[in-house]
């Protein structure tokens, strides 16, 4: 039975577990390690620092690498967890792909400020827990770029934690996190060490203790009759597509303002639709692929609906594609706020060349624009021409071919990562301390609340009140971006 630790910490902690645990002999083996796959990080690293970053003084922005997404406002979404969990221990490590990187006070063609954290990390063992990532940063004053794999960037605070006994998702939400000295180098100095950094969320999947093979060695290799005849008959209808997939986030901003502090809404995936975290994949494509003329029509599988304050009510479905002299257009059912429309061109995007290899055709983060039609369809919140976000397909022509996979984000549901009302004087200073002084701005103030761990189905989920985070000011509007 999973059980709570005494702290010294202003709160409680709850532990909700079944009583089949305390049915078990009292002498076991020990567990072995179960294998993390799958799952999501959330992570701000510092709202103070994006807002210097992207304000007028740095008059810089940051850049999403290796499928990170963004989530409300001021969350970094790291994906595809791989790692370890212990039961008996309590020892678990996660490592997450995507990165972010930071530009800012532009010069000379580049840019002063160079800052990239990726591959963020997690380990959590003997009662502490440190959070990990790889680091490229540009020194103030000398430009010396350094590069550092896997640096211990900062602490996490899992005092109270008991992380021992889980058997399903973990999920982690809002650990303090404090800058370490090694970090604050690798931060190029725009920190030192002992400062607070965002709280980090995170959940990961658990693959069961012994898994079956899929498939019974007797049947690798195994051909039914007519085998043959099938594959001829494949060569004869090659245009026809046997699966294709769709990738396309909409637009990130408009995704930042939905979950933000103004629209405070959310989206929702259905009819086959899948989240990507920077993007949604529209699944089970079918249709043609002329190869002598390079057209590609497809339909896909999948729905997106926006919800929202103000009266934001957008549901986008029945998307397809179609290909021909080298452009692509994006089309889909719009229903916003009650008005339907069918068959809308949302976008355009350049696909050029378009060829099988080894039965897949693939185009990969097309820049795409927004139509006149797609400017209506988002009741002219963009202008015809904005970039909206990029577009992927992968067309498979041969039943053996493999899509490319999606970030995986687990099937855990973390604790809502949007901010929560800021409070006056807990609002921290816009501009990081090495920009013009030697103190490290003013850290958020920690919330002091509960602190609470359960154990439901199996999971472990741990729930701690997030520190205020910016206001209402600080929100994207749709436009921006």
């Amino acid at each position: 039975m999973l059980s709570a630790r005494g702290t010294a910490r202003a709160g409680t902690v709850t532990v909700l577990a079944a009583l089949l645990g305390a049915l078990l002999p009292a002498a076991t083996a020990q567990a072995a390690d179960r294998t993390v796959q799958g799952g999501r990080l959330d992570w701000g690293v510092k709202s103070s620092f994006q807002s210097y970053v992207t304000g007028p003084v740095a008059q810089g922005g940051y850049t999403l690498q290796g499928g990170a997404a963004t989530v409300g406002a001021d969350q970094f979404r790291f994906h595809s967890a791989a790692g370890s969990y212990n039961p008996d221990t309590g020892a678990f490590s996660a490592a997450f792909s995507g990165g972010v990187r930071f530009l800012g006070h532009p010069k000379n063609g580049g840019h002063e400020l160079d800052l990239t954290i990726a591959r963020p990390t997690v380990r959590v063992s003997g009662g502490s827990g440190t959070l990990y990532a790889d680091m490229t940063s540009k020194a103030k004053g000398t430009g010396q770029v350094t590069t550092s794999a896997q640096v211990p960037l900062a602490t996490l605070d899992v005092s109270g934690i008991e992380m021992r006994g889980g058997g399903g998702p973990i999920g982690l939400s809002n650990l303090p996190a404090t800058l370490t000295a090694q970090g604050a180098r690798a931060f190029a100095g725009y920190y030192t060490a002992g400062t607070a950094l965002d709280p980090v969320s995170l959940s990961a999947d658990l693959l069961a203790a012994a898994r079956q093979p899929s498939k019974s060695p007797a049947d690798e290799g195994k051909e039914g009759d007519g085998e043959q005849e099938k594959k001829a008959g494949k060569e004869k209808r090659k245009a026809r597509i046997e699966d294709a997939a769709l990738d396309w986030g909409v637009r990130r901003t408009f995704r930042e303002y939905v979950t933000g502090s103004l629209a405070q809404g959310e989206w929702q995936l259905a009819d086959g639709a899948e989240d990507g975290g920077a993007l949604f994949r529209f699944t089970s494509g079918e249709g043609t692929f002329d190869k002598k003329g390079r057209r590609l029509d497809a339909s896909f599988d999948g729905s997106v609906r926006f919800t929202g304050a103000h009266g934001l009510d957008l549901r986008l479905s029945e998307v397809t594609v179609r290909v021909e002299d080298g452009e692509g257009t994006l089309r889909a059912d719009v229903r916003d706020a009650g008005e339907a429309a069918e068959n809308v061109p949302l976008v355009t995007f350049a696909a050029k060349e378009l060829k099988a290899e080894d039965g897949l055709i693939t185009l990969t983060e097309a820049p795409a624009k927004l139509t006149a039609k797609g400017a209506e369809a988002f009741g002219s919140l963009y202008r015809k021409g904005t970039a909206m976000d990029p577009v992927s397909l992968a067309v498979a022509l041969d039943e053996k071919a493999v899509l490319p996979a999606l970030p995986d984000l687990g099937s855990a549901d973390t604790p809502a990562a949007s901010p929560e009302p800021e409070e006056a004087a807990a609002k921290e200073a816009a501009e990081p301390a090495a920009a013009g002084s030697s103190s490290p701005a003013l850290p958020l103030a920690v919330g002091a609340g509960v602190v609470a761990l359960a154990a439901a189905g199996g999971g472990l989920v741990i729930a701690r009140k997030r520190r205020p985070a910016s206001g209402a000011a600080d929100q994207p509007s749709p436009q921006d971006g």
